[in-house]
């Protein structure tokens, strides 16, 4: 392909002639061909942000030529409405800290900036990659706070995902409400429920982990930028940290700030693994409904089969008419690798030295990977499972009546030992608890009849008293 020569301090390099990238650019291309992975695109966008806010910020200054300002905040503009990202080229396992992103991005907009004032890519002498677009910035700053901010940029629609998951299983607890069953501890026979307390749970679950994602993201908004490469702001200071967030505040909506302390946003990057850890919870109490789906729906004719999944592929290359449950065994495939994002982010946080932590790269990547396929997979479960699902009212009352789920209602009437021997009595012989207890003469028909009432032993309480606690989990009030 047709080249061009640049020059930078360590001699001259090729680059494509059509290339808004530039030499520093096209070394990383040629020292990191890793994994064919690039920049994910709020991470792009962030960047890109921050470079325009910055300029803005360095106009107001009366550092950067307003000239050379405006055009850098139009390049800018370009890209955030996605034109030149294929420009960014860099393989996501680079060389610490970002400063191959970071030149990336100066290079694009310094290229393309140039060429708004009627200059040639490569030239660098109208618009400078370092001199301009990087004034008063770092790698250092800039990195963590496109991180954190590209985190923000997918949080409302992370949350959004898992609410609307929240929400339609809540729908199904109140649909199933009235559903009576089987519970199940230990894979085991429990107590008996309804069907709606059940998926109420996992309504609930699910409310709890969107909780906390919303919560770490509040650490997130403290940007070190202005911090420059260590902390102390050294070629930025105050006024231009102050201006570059606010004009940042402006462009996103979001209530960025100064950090408390620019050397431990600096040094540290503990707030993003913060974050990833809510994720991780999250992607936890998902895969663990997701496993329950695939339980409850086990059969049709040899499992419990007390819910039916709709049916959104055929499940089996050799045996027709099998259908699986795909989107809940996708769903746990995603949270398995939310986890090992997760692990690489701890792993990689803790690797941080002294004033900086080289890691981010493969940070920024874990998280932002994990946001994205978290909340598609909630998304998905959502539309093509959770909206779907029918129960089997008659085989859940089935398994209930087959099972010595009502014994532990005795309890109270004729101890834990009686009670006990009554259910291993049912269960070696087939009869119901109630014709044993009759058989014992432990208690009256009357009573029994009152205990036994299976509508009853879905309540809190002592079985065979009245009570009037509605029987649906459902979301519940959060705690202040």
């Amino acid at each position: 392909m047709p080249l061009r020569i640049e020059r930078d301090p360590l001699g001259e390099h090729a680059v494509p002639a059509d290339a808004y990238y530039g030499i520093q650019t096209a070394r990383a291309v040629e020292n990191f061909s890793i994994s064919g992975l690039r920049a994910p695109a709020h991470l792009i966008t962030a960047t890109i942000l921050i470079k325009k806010a910055a300029a803005e910020a360095n106009v107001s200054l009366k550092r950067l030529d307003a000239r050379v300002g405006a055009v850098i905040v139009r390049a800018a503009d370009e890209i955030l409405a996605g034109a030149f990202r294929d420009q960014f080229v860099v393989d996501i396992y680079q060389a610490g800290a970002g400063t191959s992103h970071n030149m990336n991005a100066n290079e694009v907009l310094a290229n393309r900036a140039a060429e708004m004032l009627g200059g040639a890519r490569g030239e660098y002498t109208l618009v400078h990659p370092n001199d301009d677009v990087n004034m008063g910035q770092s790698t250092n700053d800039v990195y963590p706070s496109a991180t954190r901010l590209a985190l923000l940029l997918g949080n409302g629609d992370l949350v959004a995902a898992a609410r609307a998951l929240a929400t339609a299983l809540d729908d199904k607890a109140r649909t199933f409400d009235g559903v009576l069953k089987v519970g199940r501890t230990h894979l085991q026979d429990a107590v008996p429920m309804t069907l709606g307390q059940e998926f109420g749970g996992y309504a609930a679950c699910i409310d709890r982990g969107a909780d906390d994602v919303e919560r770490a993201s509040y650490q997130l908004r403290e940007l070190n930028l202005g911090a420059t490469a260590v902390g102390t702001g050294l070629n930025a200071g105050d006024d231009y940290t102050r201006l570059a967030i606010e004009n940042l505040r402006r462009f996103t909506g979001l209530e960025l700030m100064p950090p408390a302390n620019r050397f431990r946003v600096t040094q540290s990057m503990g707030d993003v693994l913060a974050y990833s850890g809510a994720m991780r919870r999250l992607a936890v109490e998902l895969s663990k409904i997701a496993s329950d789906l695939r339980l409850l729906s086990m059969g049709p004719r040899a499992g419990l089969s007390e819910i039916a999944l709709p049916a959104v592929q055929p499940g089996s290359s050799i045996m027709p008419g099998k259908v699986n449950p795909s989107i809940p065994e996708m769903v746990n495939q995603v949270c398995f690798q939310v986890i090992g994002c997760d692990v690489t982010i701890c792993t990689a946080a803790e690797a941080g030295q002294l004033e900086l932590n080289v890691m981010m790269p493969v940070i920024a990547w874990n998280a932002l990977h994990a946001a994205m396929i978290l909340r598609e997979a909630m998304r998905a479960l959502k539309s093509r499972c959770v909206d779907g699902i029918e129960s089997d009212a008659a085989r859940c009352r089935e398994l209930l009546d087959r099972s010595t789920a009502a014994a532990t209602a005795l309890n109270p009437y004729i101890g834990y030992a009686k009670t006990a021997e009554v259910a291993k009595e049912s269960v070696r012989s087939g009869k119901p608890i109630r014709q044993i207890v009759l058989e014992r003469g432990l208690l009256d028909a009357a009573t029994l009849d009152r205990v036994l009432s299976v509508e009853g032993l879905t309540l809190p309480g002592i079985a065979g008293q009245e009570r009037t606690v509605p029987g649906i989990g459902g979301r519940q009030e959060k705690p202040s």
